[in-house]
């Protein structure tokens, strides 16, 4: 093993034993939700997410549609959620889960980000941020999209951008739950026309909205992107078992 991968294999099981103490005594979880319209309320998995903690669990849903890694923070959001964090009350334990990636593909005005450079740049600022906080930092990838091809195969045009997430939490011994890998092949599996229930709305005759147009909590109508209380349930569900297996301290504060 290199030198590298032993500092990096030595800081998860560094985190690991902190989560696992921290989790065992803390007196509450606040759990903050940070990320784009998959996660967002009334387009996403997030509310519903929430709903899956114990009663006693404060679930702050700050995610926002249409947001990026740069646009989150360039509009002011993430300062509202590093106040939170700065003022943790004792005893407390706080739980961030940020899920970007949506929003910082191409051809987004004001939101894209290079992938090489500054996508995983703006994760590795975001992971330096969480840290002197002592609250603990969970990357999501990007939820897929339920597009189809002609012969039935599922795109995945989000996965470099869970590739390049699932290396900056390496490298910054931040743990990730690979939502896209996993929420790909449920759909997948699903086939197009039960895929098609888990959208805001039913689908029309005639063609869809496009995967990456703005329909939204703001502007409900059939896409392939956003979620309605089915999907919400379906990916909600995915993301708490992601979560508890990747830290079984968290089953403690879940329904």
């Amino acid at each position: 093993m290199g030198v590298t991968r032993f500092k990096t294999a030595w800081r998860l099981l560094a985190l690991a034993a902190v989560l696992q103490t921290g989790a065992a005594h803390a007196d509450s979880l606040r759990v903050i939700l940070v990320g784009d319209s998959t996660m967002a309320p009334r387009s996403g998995y997030g509310d519903a997410l929430c709903a899956r903690f114990q009663p006693e669990v404060e679930c702050l849903n700050l995610a926002k549609g249409g947001r990026s890694t740069k646009s989150y923070r360039a509009e002011g959001l993430w300062d509202a959620v590093m106040a939170l964090l700065r003022d943790r009350p004792a005893g407390q334990t706080d739980l961030v889960l940020m899920q970007f990636g949506h929003n910082d593909q191409p051809g987004k005005p004001g939101r894209s980000t290079d992938l090489a450079t500054e996508f995983p740049a703006n994760l590795q600022a975001y992971a330096r941020d969480v840290a002197p906080t002592g609250a603990t930092l969970v990357f999501l990838t990007p939820l897929t999209r339920r597009s189809f091809d002609a012969q039935g195969a599922l795109r995945n045009d989000l996965r470099p951008w869970a590739e390049t997430t699932l290396r900056i939490g390496s490298e910054r011994a931040v743990p990730v739950l690979d939502l896209n890998r996993a929420s790909h092949a449920a759909v997948q599996a699903m086939g197009p026309d039960e895929a098609d229930t888990l959208a805001m709305l039913p689908r029309p005759p005639g063609p869809p909205a496009s995967p990456a147009s703005s329909v939204g909590a703001n502007n409900p109508g059939f896409d392939y992107t956003h979620l309605g209380p089915k999907g919400a349930e379906v990916f909600s569900g995915m993301v708490q078992q992601l979560l508890q297996e990747r830290l079984p301290e968290m089953r403690r504060w879940m329904r």
